[in-house]
């Protein structure tokens, strides 16, 4: 009896570990994103934007100024003016940024819906901006880790960047400061200055979430100590260095230059070292949105 329980057990494991082998959690582990992303986007929306006469950016810009407007429900216009995206849209984005796409639209008009009573946390309009900002781009830069997106005029943009030669990122600028232009002509210049601000920051937070908060710089060095300076960085920084072949375009000379790549404290010390061996020393520092490798990141399936 007792190894028959034991075999049993045994097939239920083996069962139970093939399932889970099998479950795309790469897959779920989007949706949640995109779903949690989508929800602080649409109570910024309701809390901050829409109770202080702030417009805003793509198609719900425009649903927010129907809104105002002509008192058309945000949450419903936002979903209307999607599904035809959506339909011309199928065959120009990827098949997974498609699905997750209508989830967060979806998840962004429910929670629209269901949140729209809620009481605004400011009303000073300036307030309402940043903070609307700084929530909004929170809830966006998790949509976008999680490689989703709220549809729009994202889609729209990937349609027209296939037929014109703007890129995608320049159309959705043009889109936006269009809508900004129409909340500033029928409503007040005011209303588009506050927008601006609000997706300013957005926009900055957004890049902070992606990218974190631990900014990376690269270092380029040409001087004639390349050894003691490269030989400083690796045992006083535990950075890793690489060095590059160049020739003076007026010299004539060739030199070595020291590159190499630290987070945003050790930079101090790496200027320090650099003067230490060589005042003269030409070096370029370059900002660095993501590292990953050996001492930084590590390669992650998300």
């Amino acid at each position: 009896m007792s190894r028959f329980i034991i075999k049993l057990v045994d097939f239920i494991d083996g069962v139970v570990m093939m399932i889970l082998k099998k479950i795309p959690w790469n897959i779920i582990k989007r949706c949640f994103g995109v779903i949690i992303g989508a929800i602080i986007v649409a109570v910024s929306i309701n809390s901050f934007i829409i109770n202080n006469r702030i417009a805003d950016g793509g198609l719900t810009g425009i649903a927010i100024i129907f809104h105002y407007l002509f008192e058309w429900d945000v949450s419903k216009t936002v979903f209307i003016l999607n599904i035809p995206l959506f339909i011309l849209g199928y065959k120009a984005v990827g098949k997974q940024l498609f699905i997750l796409s209508i989830l967060g639209v979806v998840t962004l008009s429910l929670t629209l819906e269901l949140t729209k009573n809620i009481a605004a946390i400011t009303t000073d309009i300036l307030l309402a901006a940043i903070f609307g900002g700084l929530v909004t781009g929170i809830g966006m830069g998790i949509i976008f880790r999680s490689r989703g997106s709220l549809g729009g005029t994202d889609i729209l943009a990937i349609i027209l960047n296939r037929k014109t030669v703007f890129s995608v990122g320049q159309i959705i600028l043009i889109l936006d400061a269009l809508i900004f232009l129409a909340a500033a002509i029928i409503f007040e210049p005011e209303m588009a200055m506050y927008a601006m601000i609000y997706m300013f920051i957005a926009s900055k937070v957004i890049d902070l979430v992606q990218g974190g908060l631990d900014y990376s710089k690269s270092v380029m060095v040409v001087t004639e100590k390349y050894e003691e300076i490269a030989d400083d960085i690796m045992n006083k920084l535990d950075r890793g260095v690489t060095f590059f072949l160049a020739e003076g375009a007026y010299s004539q000379k060739s030199k070595k230059v020291v590159y190499s790549i630290v987070n945003r404290a050790q930079l101090a010390q790496i200027k320090d070292i650099v003067y230490k061996h060589d005042p003269d020393a030409f070096v370029a520092v370059g900002d660095v949105s993501e590292v990953v490798g050996e001492g930084f990141a590590s390669w992650k399936r998300s």
